[in-house]
């Protein structure tokens, strides 16, 4: 067993966690329990005031927070088309932007100001994402699987820079979502649409409110075969809440429901590409996601200065990953045995037998399986006071968090045998390699994450306002081997998180604001049990003994303009925003590729990495046009000389190794992002619009030395219309990609040579190509 003493672990005895996390679930309960009034609801109020912490209760006016901060309010989630949270993120604000490693929509890695949000264990997280208070990051590997999200019930969306009152992985910012009820969204909504790759896409939704109960239910479904070969998908999702309003209190009973089928291609050869862009790699790529999420959460409005809100959860995450992939596996010097990685290197079976060569010729592969089962309960609680502090108005939030959470997991490979479509099939054959490199896991892990926060913002002038914030963070974390004692261990982290800024309005129409905030993200459970480049992980496949990770420290800088002005010669509002950012992350950890055998890796930390930019907006909204343009630069690159593993790479040394020098760039960030919009209604009832996305290139996964071509550029064009039928419907398209512009957002370095049969690779450049040309027709009504 292994202690990190990196910091002194507090709550060093499992009683007095357990003490600790009883009293805050039990305030949690309390005051979830508690009946707010109407007017005090915990759903957040206008675009206008913006959400400070985790539970959607308090919030101040835009014009005091000290950063950048972004809202999207129902209208721009529901009118988006296809997945539609990341949509309308990625097409709205002009610092996002999408990877789709996978090759499919609805599993993108999100990324803000570089940092990333990302389904795939092995990404960098430095995002942290939130459902009505409820951390969405999985416990295991702090990823966000956006399709487990219900993004036809969100009623409010908040993205904010780095906040430390958000906890853990708020690196480069947070998202906010606030959900809708039977208060907030009452009537019937139905949408119905579908068009291009089989897609099918419907959802419906009823509210409704009588005195003080409400209730609301939305249920959606997408059915699509996909836009590159073998990648259907099926997504189903439900979402209800019983709310209750009386005397200064609200109550909320929600449950979140998810059971989805992904299929995902992957990257794919570019030689295969220039074949067909829809080909695959290799096969089966399939996800299956399921999720289960019960919230009771509630406010009490104790007095008019002083709020209490709260909540308490449970959910259950489950997945399981097939994945076909190429193998290490040859021919011993022995024909009639099977080796891994060279000709003397004996392959070894579950019974610790010698693999016998029965492929009679044919190429090896294996099927890599894996199965997590996490089950979390958590809580908050937090306490809003507004009363003047030395005759100026003042705000202080204070509030406590934890989240516990226990994975189950296991993972092993199966020998397989590739067919001429590169479809995997299996022999029965499970390789267990008594070193470990290639061998069954199954690993029980437990987290407990607990946050001390406060916040305060002070009008110290009628113009000036300043806040000062912090957060202790201390993560708890236990792995337990259950095939032996290599992955056993105890690992503690703790830090306090400052932050501080103010926010000056210079006029009617122009704010300023500067602002310095520090955030942490602790090694998960998964990045800590997979650290040892001699015995690396297949990422989701495989947890080997390790050395202990460092926690990720992220400080941020932040300055702006932002502001309003109504239209001088025009009726209608003009918005802009103009604003600098600069995030330095000591020990950022991030996934190296393993020399040892092909498609494994570990995690290491990388020294310091900085990403720091530049965001520019300005928009014009009237009753019958609006026109928006956003601008963002984003500078990610490394601080320090480092020497990595990149065995594909072919800029890589005789060891497999690349030279990073300070100054080079961090893949898979697009440094210049240009997003224009427009809208026009000709007619009434009759609205037409457009958008364009550009974006620079970016430099492939693996080539954090820089040495080779980058991806390149693009530039999308999306149309769409809609027409007004009666009082109650509406009928509308959207083409997507009107021009078919054929481009990638994520691309890495595979092996080359005979790598399947009939299949000699010479370039060991893939690439996971977004879609092409899609048109797609729909319904929505709402009574």
């Amino acid at each position: 067993m292994r202690v990190d003493r990196d910091h002194p672990p507090s709550c060093r005895l499992a009683a007095r966690c357990a003490r600790v996390r009883g009293a805050v679930l039990a305030a949690a309960v309390a005051f979830a329990a508690v009946p707010a009034r109407a007017e005090d609801s915990i759903t957040l109020p206008e675009i206008g005031v913006v959400a400070t912490t985790p539970l959607l209760g308090s919030g101040i006016d835009r014009d005091k927070w000290p950063g950048a901060v972004e809202t999207l309010g129902a209208p721009d989630i529901d009118e988006t088309d296809g997945p539609k949270l990341t949509g309308a993120l990625d097409r709205k604000v002009g610092s996002v932007s999408l990877n789709k490693e996978q090759g499919s929509p609805f599993q993108p890695d999100l990324l803000y100001r570089g940092f990333a949000a990302s389904p795939i264990f092995g990404v960098a997280q430095g995002l942290a994402v939130y459902q009505n208070g409820v951390r969405l990051n999985e416990s295991f590997g702090d990823t966000v699987n956006w399709d487990l999200i219900p993004d036809f019930a969100i009623d409010r969306v908040n993205l904010v820079g780095a906040n430390p009152v958000f906890g853990l992985n708020a690196l480069g910012g947070a998202i906010a979502l606030g959900m809708k009820n039977g208060f907030t969204a009452p009537g019937t909504r139905f949408e119905i649409e579908g068009g291009s790759f089989g897609r099918v896409e419907g959802n419906a939704e009823y509210g409704i409110n009588a005195g003080p109960f409400a209730s609301y239910i939305g249920v959606g479904g997408v059915h699509e075969d996909g836009y590159r070969d073998h990648s259907p998908a099926l997504l189903r999702k439900l979402y209800g809440d019983l709310g209750y309003r009386w005397n200064g209190i609200e109550l909320h009973l929600s449950y979140a429901r998810a059971s989805n089928m992904i299929d995902a291609a992957g990257p794919t050869p570019v030689e295969l590409l220039a074949q067909s862009r829809t080909a695959v790699f290799t096969l089966p790529q399939a996800m299956r996601n399921q999720s289960d999420l019960v919230t009771l959460g509630g406010s009490y409005a104790a007095t008019g200065a002083l709020r209490f809100d709260g909540n308490v959860y449970y959910r259950h995450f489950g997945q399981h990953l097939i994945d076909g992939n190429t193998t290490e596996v040859q021919a011993c010097a022995d024909p009639t045995l099977l080796c891994l990685g060279n000709a003397s290197t004996l392959l070894v079976d579950a019974a610790g037998m010698p693999v016998a060569n029965a492929l009679g010729g044919a190429t090896p592969s294996e099927i890599d399986r894996t199965k997590t089962e996490t089950n979390a309960v958590g809580g908050s609680v937090q306490a809003t006071l507004n009363q003047s502090l030395w005759n100026r108005g003042n705000q202080l939030v204070a509030g406590l968090a934890l989240d516990h959470a226990r994975t189950n997991y296991g993972a092993a490979s199966e020998l397989g045998i590739l067919q001429p479509d590169r479809y995997v099939v299996g022999t029965g054959t499970i390789i267990d390699q008594p070193d470990g490199t290639l061998a069954p896991i199954s690993l029980g892990a437990s987290s407990d994450y607990y946050g001390l926060y406060a916040t305060d913002t002070l009008d110290v002038t009628d113009a000036l306002s300043v806040t000062v914030s912090g957060r202790y963070n201390l993560a708890l974390i236990d792995l337990d081997d259950r095939f032996g004692t290599a992955l056993g261990g105890h690992h503690s982290y703790g830090r306090f998180n400052p932050a501080a800024g103010g926010a000056y309005r210079l006029a009617s129409w122009a704010t300023a604001y500067l602002g310095y905030a520090e955030a942490n993200r602790v090694p998960t459970a998964g990045e800590l049990a997979c650290a040892n480049p001699a015995h690396p992980c297949a990422l989701d496949a495989f947890l080997v003994s390790d050395p202990a990770l460092k926690q990720v420290v992220a400080r941020s800088w932040e300055a702006g303009l932002r502001g309003s002005v109504p239209g001088t010669d025009l009726p209608g509002r003009i918005g802009w925003h103009l604003g600098g950012f600069r995030t330095d992350s000591a020990n950022d950890i991030i996934n190296i590729a393993s020399p040892l055998v092909t498609g494994l890796g570990y995690f290491q930390n990388a020294g310091t990495t900085r990403r720091q930019g530049v965001e520019a907006g300005l928009s014009y909204r009237a009753e019958e046009w609006s026109v928006s343009a956003e601008y963002a630069l984003v500078d990610a690159i490394f601080l320090n000389d480092l020497t990595l593993s990149s065995p594909n790479n072919p800029a890589a040394d005789a060891n497999g190794n690349i030279a990073v020098r300070p100054g080079d760039r961090l893949p898979l960030v697009p440094e210049h992002r240009l997003k224009l919009a427009g809208d026009y209604e000709p007619a009434a009832g009759f609205k037409i619009g457009a958008d364009l996305i550009v974006a620079s290139g970016e430099f492939y996964a693996g080539d954090q030395s820089n040495q080779n071509p980058k991806i390149p550029g693009y530039h999308v064009v999306n149309l769409r219309a809609s027409y007004r039928i009666g009082e109650h419907a509406e009928a509308f398209v959207h083409i997507d990609n009107v021009l078919d512009a054929h481009y990638a957002t994520y691309g890495t370095f595979a092996p080359t040579g005979a790598v399947a049969p009939g299949l000699v690779l010479t370039d060991p450049r893939s690439l996971a190509v977004a879609e092409p040309l899609g048109v797609f027709v729909g319904v929505r009504a709402s009574f």
